[in-house]
């Protein structure tokens, strides 16, 4: 799962943005699903270290 152009496009209206450009959220959803994949990787280390392999909230909470 990514985030689409779409969730983008909200995020910045939800912002207060009026008008927003393709490279603008084209940017923001790289940033974005960067950020989420990093974090990721972090949360199931954190959750492999604990011996497990649910991930739970705190493991996402650390990974930030």
């Amino acid at each position: 799962m990514r985030i689409t152009k779409g969730t983008a496009k909200k995020i910045f209206k939800d912002a207060g943005a009026d008008k927003v450009s393709d490279e603008a959220v084209s940017e923001l959803c790289e940033i974005l699903n960067k950020y989420a994949y990093e974090m990721s990787k972090k949360a199931v280390k954190f959750a492999a270290h604990a011996k497990r392999k649910t991930i739970k909230k705190s493991d996402v909470q650390l990974a930030k």
